[in-house]
């Protein structure tokens, strides 16, 4: 049986530009508790009220139908996928971090615009969740939208094991601070037009690999997580249980337009 979903109203408590291009929303609320049990760095679910609409409607689930279903359209929230950044039950916070984009996206647009106050709906599962499996070798692979849970997959891996971290941010700018016990080799690449094309499967092809106890976790643009499953699986013959590999968005392709095809990419 699958976790029941939580979902909180929330309310924007504090904002903090980490870099030129990454803003850090930090959120609060009467039930900030009800995330208690959940997992740092998996997704969750944000819904923006339609301008004008001081009141987040959440879909609700039909369980006789085994379906979602969607307030009127006047009234409903734009759905998008991020990522469960942090919890404090103590100051009641939990916060999700945004790649800044400027006015291209609508998470992106509120994310700019927001102020102390505004609503935020948030919707996840219930539960403990393995964001990754036990081993002595880990391969990270991101662009900007993956790094929030790439960075709490540093916080989490234990100490001393060893981590290839490769990341593509905008610039030298927007390289961040990232916590880890393990033995990390952080590699930054620099990219200001990322929907151009990306430098990461290149960059993953002049590695040496680790050959035993391995674990990939890949989380970026479509076509680029396509060529490094490909590389990996065909090329250097990782096995379906060594990699994960998942796209965030799709290059000319809104993210709820878009959907189907990175699903089906993932499920390859």
């Amino acid at each position: 049986m699958k976790a029941k979903p939580i979902q909180a109203e929330l309310r924007v408590k504090r904002k903090q530009w980490i870099t030129p291009h990454y803003i850090r929303i930090y959120l609060t609320g009467q039930d900030i508790e009800r995330f208690a049990n959940t997992t740092t760095g998996v997704n969750n679910k944000i819904l923006i009220p339609p301008e004008g609409v001081d009141k987040v409607y959440f879909p609700t689930f039909n369980y006789e139908k085994g379906e979602w279903e969607h307030p009127s359209e006047e009234i409903r929230p734009i759905v998008r996928t991020y990522t469960h950044r942090g919890i404090n039950l103590e100051t009641k916070e939990i916060w999700i971090d945004f790649v800044a984009h400027g006015e291209e996206g609508p998470a992106s647009a509120w994310a700019n615009r927001a102020k102390e106050g505004n609503i935020l709906g948030v919707l996840m599962r219930d539960g403990k969740t393995e964001l990754f499996p036990l081993r002595d070798n880990y391969l990270l692979v991101g662009d900007a939208t993956g790094i929030p849970v790439l960075a709490a997959i540093l916080e989490q891996v234990a100490p001393k094991v060893k981590v290839t971290c490769i990341l593509e941010v905008h610039g030298k700018e927007d390289e961040q601070v990232l916590e880890s016990k393990a033995d990390v080799e952080l590699i930054w690449l620099h990219n200001a037009r990322p929907e151009k094309g990306s430098l990461l499967a290149a960059a993953v092809q002049k590695l040496n690999l680790p050959e035993k106890r391995r674990f990939a976790y890949v989380a970026a643009e479509y076509a680029t997580v396509k060529a490094i499953r490909n590389y990996l699986r065909i090329d250097q013959h990782w096995q379906r249980e060594e990699l994960y590999a998942y796209s965030y968005w799709k290059s000319g392709v809104a993210e709820d337009q878009s959907a189907s095809d990175r699903r089906k990419e993932k499920e390859a």
